[in-house]
C-alpha cells in the first residue's frame, strides 16, 4: 500500500487491541503513526511493541475540552481511526442509566467529539469501529444501539465533509480475540472463542490483524465513503 507512506495518521484507542492492530499495520505500509488513549503507561507500552518509531499522546474522548484541546494543538491528520471503547452490558431494565450513560458517552459521544474536532487533510479518512451488534443485538441491546448510532454518525458524516473531499466509513467487527478476555483464564477464554467461532459461517476466530486489514482497505480504496464493512465471520447472518 504505497499510497500509504509518508501519510500523518492517529489512532484514538491505539494502546491495545484492534486500535494497535491497526497502528502496526499502518506504520508497516510506511505511515507515521500516533496512537492516542488515555494511559500513557499502555501507550508506551504499544509503543515498544508497535516499534516504527510511532508517537503518542494521551487522550480522554469523554472530556470535551480536552478532546478541543488536544487538536486544536495538534497538526492534521490525512487518516483518523476512532477504535471501539469498551461498554457496559446488561438487561435494559437492569444495567444502572449512569452505566448506560457512560457507554454512550464513551464510545458515540467519544467519536462524535474526535469527529468534529480532528483536522483531516483532502483526500483523506475518518473510519470508526463499531460492532456486529448494531444488526443482530440480541440480548446486548445497549451495545447494539451505541454500534447502531456509530454507523449512522458515519454516513451522515460522509455527506457532511464530502465538500471537503474527506471520506469516511465504519468497520463493524464481531467477536474479535483482544486483550478484553484477559480476565479469562486460557483454558475458558480458548473455550469461549472455539465456542463462538462453531457458531459462524467462517467458523474461525476474529484477529485484531482482520479489523486492521479492513481498516486499510477503506483508507486506500478512493470510492469508499459512508460504508459499513462487516468484519464478523458471518456473525451478523449465522
Amino acid at each position: 500500500m504505497s499510497q500509504l507512506k509518508g501519510t500523518q495518521v492517529l489512532i484514538v484507542g491505539g494502546s491495545s487491541g484492534i486500535g494497535e492492530a491497526t497502528a502496526l499495520a499502518f506504520a508497516e505500509a510506511g505511515a507515521h503513526v500516533t496512537i492516542a488513549s488515555r494511559n500513557q503507561a499502555k501507550l508506551d507500552a504499544a509503543a515498544a511493541r508497535i516499534g516504527h518509531g510511532v508517537a503518542t499522546a494521551v487522550l480522554d474522548t469523554t472530556d470535551g475540552k480536552a478532546v478541543e484541546t488536544f487538536f486544536a494543538g495538534a497538526s492534521s491528520y490525512d487518516h483518523a481511526v476512532v477504535s471501539a471503547a469498551q461498554t457496559a452490558g446488561g438487561p435494559v431494565r437492569e444495567l444502572p442509566l449512569e452505566a448506560a450513560y457512560a457507554a454512550m458517552d464513551s464510545k458515540f459521544w467519544g467519536a462524535y467529539r474526535v469527529a468534529r474536532a480532528v483536522r483531516i487533510n483532502e483526500r483523506g479518512t475518518l473510519t470508526f469501529v463499531s460492532g456486529f451488534l448494531s444488526v443482530r443485538p440480541g440480548k446486548w441491546v445497549l451495545q447494539g444501539a451505541i454500534n447502531a448510532a456509530l454507523e449512522s454518525l458515519g454516513r451522515g458524516l460522509a455527506l457532511e465533509l464530502a465538500p471537503s473531499k474527506v471520506r469516511v466509513n465504519t468497520v463493524s467487527p464481531g467477536m474479535i480475540a483482544t486483550p478484553l478476555w484477559d480476565g479469562l483464564d486460557d483454558t475458558a477464554r480458548q473455550a469461549m472463542y472455539d465456542n463462538a467461532a462453531s457458531t459462524l459461517p467462517a467458523r474461525v476466530t476474529g484477529q485484531p490483524r482482520d479489523i486492521a486489514n479492513a481498516v486499510l482497505f477503506l483508507a486506500t480504496t478512493p470510492y469508499a465513503t459512508g460504508s459499513t464493512v462487516l468484519v464478523d465471520g458471518g456473525g451478523a447472518i449465522a
